[in-house]
């Protein structure tokens, strides 16, 4: 895998050591980020750095193309000032979120809005046929931006299963045929010419809301996604806990709701087993209900007051509820945000906050998906904004104290 980008920014050589330098380049593109349009008096004020080595970093960033003249500001006795602002096209990111059946996509440029996005069916052939259709698909995006070869500087694409963090490779992905086979993360490089990060949807969405979500300001927290199987990205003292494989988070194998000896479940997980659509539908007809064919029926059933429905609505929010007690005694997070399609149903959530009241005290709080079907992506691309910004500027990741731009990943340019 290709583990640093190239073509770093100049950095002026009027610093001592390498290590200055970074750290003030860093400084500089940090402050612009969260303040710009700024001058360069007001950079050195806020940095700390003299006025001198302000204006040759903003120099060197300028001559490199990442900072841009914005404008003036007119100070005291007629006095005027240049401001300058981050090069927005100076870079850009590829997010990208796989799933078993579709692939949503999406072009940025390097302060996080959102240039270009399509989304179109997964090729069931998956293996070799999937990498080569997300670099059409990037391809297409490009065109669609008016990119330029080359300028797309990172991607990051969340995937069902479990990534290995050291190998990249993808393992239990059954919704994506062949990709435990390849090294998915070394074939995409190759096929999009730039370095590539891949992490677990889940994990990916926890950090879409991280970033522009409901957990902007929560260090400790669990995004659960729950749909057709189940998943939890686990981020703590604010950052992404992943764990020695990569495994951290896979509560469908939670010796919850079903036994965990029980070869049926050992594919899926007894959690998932218990609580996914197959289990809540087939609940549904243990309780006599004969109108609903699939999950949403079993919600539009619930609406129009169906005995057999209310159970099982009741019945697997009992089940979720003791997923949420065994990682509230491992983990202790203040927050648990629900996505997937069925996690964040109102119906459900209402039962869920109404046991952990019962039975917790209130002390857990739950709160549906800011970002709904759109986390992963968000969260794709932040991570890949993320890696770009740290090693160009040497700034620190998104998982840790620093903040990217509030951009406008969820929005289209």
């Amino acid at each position: 895998m290709v583990d640093e980008l190239t073509d770093d920014p100049p950095r002026p050589e009027a610093y001592s050591t390498p290590v200055a330098r970074q750290m003030s380049v860093r400084s500089v593109i940090e402050a612009v980020l969260h303040r710009g349009p700024i001058s360069r008096a007001e950079l050195a004020r806020i940095t700390g750095l003299s006025k001198q080595t302000t204006s040759e970093v903003v120099r060197a960033l300028e001559d490199g193309g990442w900072l841009r003249v914005r404008g003036q500001t007119q100070g005291a006795v007629g006095r005027s000032a240049v401001t300058y602002e981050i090069q927005q096209d100076a870079a850009f990111v590829l997010g990208v979120d796989l799933g078993g059946t579709k692939i949503h996509a999406a072009l940025a440029n390097v302060v996080g809005t959102i240039v270009a996005e399509e989304m179109e069916p997964t090729d069931s052939r998956g293996g070799l046929a999937v990498v080569e259709q997300i670099g059409a698909l990037a391809e297409r995006l490009a065109r669609k931006a008016g990119l330029a070869p080359g300028g797309l500087r990172c991607a990051a694409m969340g995937s069902p299963g479990v990534v290995d963090p050291r190998s990249g490779k993808i393992e239990i992905a059954p919704n994506i045929p062949g990709f435990d086979r390849i090294r998915v993360a070394d074939e995409l490089e190759r096929r999009l010419g730039c370095a590539v990060v891949i992490e677990n949807d889940v994990n990916l969405a926890a950090m879409g809301e991280q970033w522009q979500g409901c957990c902007k300001d929560v260090r400790n927290f669990a995004f659960i996604a729950m749909g057709t199987g189940i998943g939890m990205g686990l981020v703590l003292d604010g950052r992404l806990a992943r764990g020695a494989s990569g495994a951290a988070g896979e509560i469908a194998f939670l010796p919850v709701g079903g036994d965990p000896f029980d070869s049926r479940g050992q594919f899926h997980g007894p959690f998932e087993t218990a609580i996914g659509s197959v289990a809540i539908l087939q609940r549904y007809r243990g309780f006599g209900g004969r109108m609903a064919e699939d999950v949403r029926g079993v919600f539009a059933q619930l609406a129009q007051g169906e005995e057999a429905a209310i159970a099982t609505l009741d019945e697997t929010a009992r089940v979720m509820v003791q997923g949420m007690m065994a990682i509230r005694a491992v983990v202790d997070p203040e927050l648990i945000v629900l996505g997937g399609s069925i996690g964040v149903r109102d119906e459900l959530i209402s039962r869920l906050r109404a046991l952990v009241a019962r039975h917790l005290g209130g002390a857990l709080r739950i709160e549906p998906s800011a970002l709904g079907s759109r986390a992963t992506l968000v969260g794709a691309v932040g991570t890949a904004l993320s890696r770009i910004h740290d090693s160009l500027f040497g700034l620190t990741s998104l998982q840790s104290d620093f903040a990217l731009p509030a951009g406008k990943a969820t929005e289209t340019a």
